[in-house]
């Protein structure tokens, strides 16, 4: 059953805890803040090699305009809202920012009634609370379908995997008109490409790991160019607020940090 946007809106602020702390705008130029999760986010120095696309991310952008990381490991977009942290970023986002928004891989999963979202009702719902709220701080909503596991049949070829969360925000970013980037697909398409075996040495196989949802550092660096290519084709960005979106990006450009308590 979906929800109205009065429910949602009102139950995701009833749920916001005072403590929780986001990252502190800068004093001068415009910020990009990523809502997502674990394909995202932040990973630190006891995660590595995992890397976040978002980690990469500022490679491809110019230093005017920085990159706040608010993904996080295991949220969809119901339990990141009811944790606080879209209140977190709304609380600092200021006018002329930008509120990049990617979930489904825990959107989609339906015994956890805490993340679960139906594509076509309540992950629509919790998606506008994003627009929404951007929006009325007078900051840009920028959606992004979910990047692609790496999943094969037997003859060699990509499969998609997030089922209908993609065309369900494809629909709702024309209905709301907010921009697009539709990184499932170029995602898709490039695993294609790869193939099978160099696919591989994009996601965080190790030696005791065979992960293929999260990623290395070059399987991040490419992600992040798709995100980066897509905010310019989407007018999102301008020319001169991306850079080296040919260049090659070194791994060891990658670090991670110690983790705070």
């Amino acid at each position: 059953m979906s929800l109205s946007r009065r429910q949602i809106t009102a139950a995701a602020l009833a749920a916001v805890p005072l403590t929780l702390a986001a990252a502190p705008a800068p004093k001068a130029g415009r910020t990009l803040y990523i809502a997502g999760d674990s394909t995202a986010a932040q990973k630190y120095a006891d995660a590595a090699p995992e890397t976040g696309w978002g980690m990469a991310l500022p490679f491809f952008l110019h230093k005017d305009l920085t990159v706040a990381n608010h993904a996080v490991n295991g949220r969809s977009s119901k339990s990141f809202v009811d944790e606080g942290r879209l209140a977190a970023i709304l609380s600092v986002i200021r006018p002329g920012d930008l509120l990049l928004v990617q979930f489904a891989h825990n959107d989609e999963k339906a015994t956890d009634p805490a993340r679960y979202t139906e594509p076509w009702t309540t992950y629509q719902d919790h998606l506008r609370l994003y627009i929404d709220g951007a929006r009325a701080r007078g900051a840009r909503p920028v959606l992004a379908t979910s990047v692609e596991r790496r999943r094969f049949d037997a003859a060699g070829n990509a499969l998609p995997t997030h089922g209908d969360y993609p065309a369900a925000m494809r629909a709702l970013a024309r209905e709301e008109g907010v921009a697009l980037l539709d990184i499932q697909a170029l995602s898709l398409a490039l695993w294609q490409r790869l193939g099978v075996e160099e696919t591989k040495t994009y996601f965080n196989w190790t030696a005791t790991e065979q992960d293929n949802t999260h990623f290395n550092p070059p399987g991040a660096i490419a992600v992040a160019r798709l995100v980066a290519g897509e905010l310019l084709r989407a007018r999102v960005l301008a020319p001169r607020d991306v850079r080296r979106l040919d260049d090659e990006i070194p791994a060891s450009w990658i670090t991670w940090p110690e983790a705070t308590a």
